[in-house]
């Protein structure tokens, strides 16, 4: 391959949104488990093609480059007749396979032959990882995080929309690991990302952050559902993050509870099943309690008491030890989880910012 037809990582993650289009040439199962943003899949080779030829290298190189490299040419020609539409005059596409190695090769050297401007990124996938890996180590040291800290049920979330909405700067890790956090957090009808997905979705926050703003976040365990955030922010948070406490009454977080888990009505057996990995904590009479009440469809009692039996003590305790700071932090009441009582702490919580000394780095 020319040199004038490949491009450095380090040129091409900064220039992403220069490319007509970024085109992933890895087989459909390595693209699901994570990708670069906004790149498409046209796999050189699919999932069962790759594994077949994988066996075979490992028995007879030859005879494996032989047929890798028919079936290569194969799918490449169905990938130009399928998406011919998309590639007009001045197309401009960036190509990467897992290590910048023959996949993407292939694809580039035929796209360049048809007279586009292609490049294939250098090091491929794998460079394009280790990029993430190291801004996600470094990145969060360089921000001043307001930390939303309250019981389950208190707003947090819809606050931190509120805030988006008002022109604050948000960093949403429920949103980017597409799970609440708590043992019922799991979205409707919504997969969690794999790790590298995750990683890489807050990698693309974390870039367009400011320095020179605060960030609102919600106070967050390590471990969201079956993601992690990375070591550094999980320190950055605790260790340098300034606090707020979000309270709310009773009444208002079970309404907000009623509203934000209302999917489990119609599931309850869903809901029972969750529930059932907290006998090891709470007991198994007091959870059959509770599942008994799930089929009743006492739902307000039932997140009543999951509130006051289960989620404050060990939130509350969680809290003060990994936030010392929480116990000078100021305090936002809100009433209850209305986008109108959302909308005013929002303004509340920028103008008390405002009014904060410079927060040091």
């Amino acid at each position: 391959m020319s040199q004038y037809h490949v491009i450095p990582s380090a040129d091409a993650f900064a220039r992403l949104g220069e490319f007509s289009a970024v085109i992933d040439v890895r087989s459909p199962g390595e693209f699901a488990e994570d990708h670069l943003p906004g790149a498409l899949n046209w796999p050189v080779l699919d999932n069962d093609e790759r594994r077949i030829v994988g066996t075979l290298y490992r028995q007879d190189p030859l005879e494996a480059r032989k047929l890798g490299a028919a079936i290569v040419a194969r799918n490449i020609a169905n990938h130009l007749d399928a998406h011919r539409a998309l590639m007009q005059k001045h197309w401009r596409p960036l190509v990467y396979c897992w290590r910048g190695g023959q996949r993407s090769g292939a694809m580039n050297w035929f796209l360049n032959q048809i007279g586009f401007k292609s490049l294939q990124l250098v090091g491929g996938y794998k460079a394009f990882r280790g990029e993430v890996l190291k801004t996600l180590a470094g990145q969060p040291g360089r921000f001043d995080f307001v930390v939303l800290c309250g019981r389950t049920g208190s707003g947090k979330t819809r606050l931190l929309h509120a805030l988006a909405a008002a022109g604050a700067q948000v960093l949403d890790l429920e949103a980017l690991a597409r799970h609440r956090g708590s043992v019922l957090g799991g979205l409707p009808d919504q997969a969690q990302p794999s790790q590298k997905a995750f990683d890489t979705a807050l990698w693309q926050a974390l870039v367009r952050l400011d320095p020179a703003r605060p960030v609102f976040i919600e106070s967050e365990s390590r471990k969201i559902g079956g993601v992690q955030m990375p070591e550094a922010l999980h320190l950055r948070l605790r260790q340098h993050g300034r606090c707020v406490w979000i309270d709310m009454a009773e009444a208002g977080r079970v309404q907000l509870l009623l509203e934000d888990y209302a999917h489990f009505k119609a599931d309850p057996q869903a809901f029972n099943t969750l529930i059932g990995g907290l006998v090891a904590l709470r007991g198994r009479e007091r959870v059959t309690r509770w599942q008994d009440m799930a089929l009743r469809a006492e739902w307000a009692e039932l997140f009543g008491e999951l509130m006051r039996d289960h989620y404050d003590p060990g939130y509350e305790r969680s809290l003060t030890n990994h936030f010392p700071q929480l116990a000078t932090a100021p305090r936002i009441e809100l009433l209850d989880g209305s986008a109108t009582e959302m909308d005013r702490a929002a303004q509340a919580l920028i103008a008390m910012r405002r009014t904060e000394p410079d927060h040091p780095r």
